[in-house]
């Protein structure tokens, strides 16, 4: 288990990352998490006193990675850009599982399940964390409907974000 202070940054602009919370993971920590690994990787642990997993650490070059801090956990954190939090983490080697009501869903049309299993898993994962991050059921069954939707017409997690920002 490694243990660091970490300070929380936002990207400005940059791509798709625009708006993102992050921490930066230094290269010889991702070493010792993850020896002789170069591209993206899972961990689990904690973050001052909230617990996480599937927690994926992204490369940002020179050995450097990052891990994005998303609005469930910097909602537990009670802290923001600038501020420092302590984590302990290690690897996650857990397989991660899909929504189980999403796929129940998206297995009802050959079509919309054909073009979820063309995602790349990242994106998978994304759709099925934040149906399941729903507080209540009549949110997850939007976030459903809306997994669906974004199905049919094809369009990955972010380009159905974008699509439904500012629509109910």
């Amino acid at each position: 288990m490694q243990t660091l202070h970490c300070t929380l940054y936002r990207f400005d602009k940059q791509g798709e990352k625009t708006g993102w919370t992050y921490i930066v993971i230094p290269a010889d920590v991702a070493q010792r998490l993850n020896p002789h690994n170069k591209k993206s990787f899972r961990v689990k642990g904690t973050m001052d006193n909230h617990t996480f997993n599937q927690v994926a650490l992204l490369p940002m070059g020179e050995g450097e990675y990052i891990m994005p801090i998303n609005n469930i956990m910097r909602k537990a954190l009670k802290k923001k850009e600038g501020d420092v939090i302590l984590l302990k983490t290690e690897t996650d080697e857990s397989e991660f599982i899909l929504s189980p009501d999403m796929l129940a869903c998206l297995e009802e049309e050959a079509s919309v399940m054909k073009h979820f299993n063309s995602l790349a898993g990242s994106h998978q994962r994304y759709f099925s964390k934040w149906i399941e991050s729903a507080k209540t059921w009549d949110t997850k069954t939007d976030r459903i409907a809306k997994t669906f939707f974004a199905m049919q017409k094809q369009m990955d997690y972010g380009a159905m974000i974008r699509y439904f920002q500012g629509k109910k």
